[in-house]
């Protein structure tokens, strides 16, 4: 994807830890709502389908994820979801 084309991720995320902190929080923020983990991890994925498609790899495990991203199923996709769900809850 060119450069041009997408968006660099640190539009978004300034470093890791704030991300990762700013996720968390979000995830404590639905439950509150009444948000079951299947819906949340749900719309994790079509959170990942939008950063797929929009942000720029910067670190090659963002690439890594990305090219996994694209060639996943939507079952694999979830998975993926449910993988760094678990890491941000």
């Amino acid at each position: 994807m060119e450069k041009t084309e997408c968006l660099n991720l640190l539009d978004y995320v300034r470093d890791w830890n704030n991300w990762r902190n700013t996720l968390h929080a979000a995830i404590g923020q639905a439950r509150t709502l009444g948000w079951t983990d299947e819906e949340i991890q749900e719309t994790a994925a079509e959170i990942g389908d939008f950063l797929a498609e929009k942000v720029c790899p910067a670190t090659k495990e963002e690439e890594l994820l990305q090219e996994l991203w694209n060639v996943g199923t939507p079952e694999e996709r979830k998975t993926l979801a449910t993988l760094l769900f678990k890491i941000m809850a």
